[in-house]
């Protein structure tokens, strides 16, 4: 196990009608005016918002809002949050909504304490140092942003997505509503759950030794999830499910599963080229990339995907081919992508081989010719991982 420091100091709040809580949580955190932050119109149209600002309104605390999150967040509408944000000084940032506004919210946080150019972060030009304080109501379970320190942002003029992370920008409050995520159209909670399946095996697919831990708390966190997403997907409004669901998205994002392990996120990287390319949703690029990155870097470590293999996907043990087992269990994560309806290949995605130069072009600006930590990867291997992925 490595050496690490374990930092979470966000106070979740889980369970029915828990978002009539937030104007109570804002004024333990000492808010005065808050900058409220979401996505399209939906939290409206579920009464959401007028739940929000009902509490808020309850408990004297001024506000001002900006709408217009969308999935894969844009920094035009960080620069105009922050603009905002100064201009009616603001001191804390509530998101509404899923992780594209939790992110642009939370460079909305960095930007407003910074003097120069928020993307300065994101180009490794500046750290953040200072950082308006944020709190979350989520509404759908997928980036685990609600307790993490990440946050990912598209630069438009240059097609670039990038990520960051900082212990500043981690929520102080985290209200979770499983109830929320009823309405959730069945692309939307597939993609949730390839995304929080990917960020667990981000940690897991790791060269890091005597890990079994962390190891058997990645594999049951992946059980649940699985199990809980075949149910949702015939009882859209099952509650444990559903539940199950939301806290898992936070595990397997606010850093407990990656404690005293090298982590990977090579898949991540070159999925980022896929949506900001195609603008295309998350979870459906790593539901075509991570079976084809898996595959691509299988003898890297053969006994790490056995393990997977027959500890989280369920194949029978075969010690004495270890090798068919590993790939049978990629097979079968591949199947469940294809069984909750997601794409598996880029032609399902509506991605282009021919593109594949473009996005090899965006990923080494973006990670520079070599890359990742399980396996040592270069633009060469990209480039296969990508056309595996076009099978």
């Amino acid at each position: 196990m490595e050496n690490f420091t374990f930092y979470s100091p966000t106070e979740f709040v889980f369970g029915k009608d828990t978002e009539k809580e937030v104007g109570e949580l804002l004024l333990k955190s000492g808010a005065k005016k808050v900058f409220l932050h979401y996505g399209g119109g939906s939290i409206k149209k579920t009464g959401l918002y007028d739940r929000v600002t009902a509490s808020l309104k309850e408990k004297g605390i001024d506000f001002v809002e900006l709408g217009g999150a969308k999935p894969n967040p844009v920094d035009s509408l960080v620069y105009e949050g922050i603009e905002l944000c100064r201009n009616e000084s603001c001191d804390f940032v509530l998101a509404v909504g899923a992780g594209s506004a939790i992110d642009s919210a939370k460079a909305i946080a960095a930007g407003v304490k910074y003097d120069g150019d928020f993307w300065d972060f994101f180009d490794q030009k500046a750290t953040i140092e200072d950082a308006l304080p944020v709190g979350v109501v989520l509404t759908l379970p997928a980036a685990g942003s609600e307790g993490s320190v990440a946050t990912v942002i598209t630069k438009e003029d240059e097609g670039l997505k990038r990520g960051l992370g900082s212990d500043l920008l981690r929520p102080r409050f985290s209200i979770i509503n499983p109830e929320l995520t009823y309405t959730l159209p069945p692309w939307q909670t597939a993609a949730g759950v390839v995304d929080m399946i990917s960020h667990i095996l981000e940690r897991y697919i790791s060269k890091s030794e005597d890990v079994i831990l962390t190891d058997r708390l990645c594999e049951a966190t992946l059980i649940s999830i699985m199990e809980a997403a075949r149910k949702v997907t015939n009882d859209p409004e099952n509650y444990e499910a559903r539940a199950t669901i939301c806290w898992a998205g936070t595990i397997a994002h606010n850093g407990i599963l990656g404690v005293g392990r090298r982590e990977e996120w090579t898949t991540h990287g070159l999925e980022h080229e896929l949506s900001a390319l195609y603008d295309m949703t998350h979870g459906a690029g790593l539901a075509v990339l991570f079976p084809a990155y898996m595959e691509y870097t299988l003898d890297e470590d053969v006994e790490r995907y056995y393990r997977l293999a027959t500890q989280a996907f369920g194949v029978p043990e075969n010690h004495y081919d270890k090798k068919s087992v590993a790939l049978e269990g990629i097979k079968r994560l591949k199947d469940f992508f294809r069984e909750i309806g997601m794409p598996v290949t880029m032609h399902e995605a509506n991605a282009k081989e021919e593109d594949i130069p473009k996005l090899l072009e965006t990923l080494e600006k973006n990670q520079g010719r070599k890359f990742g930590s399980f396996k040592k990867l270069n633009l060469k291997d990209a480039r296969k991982i990508y056309e595996m992925a076009c099978a």
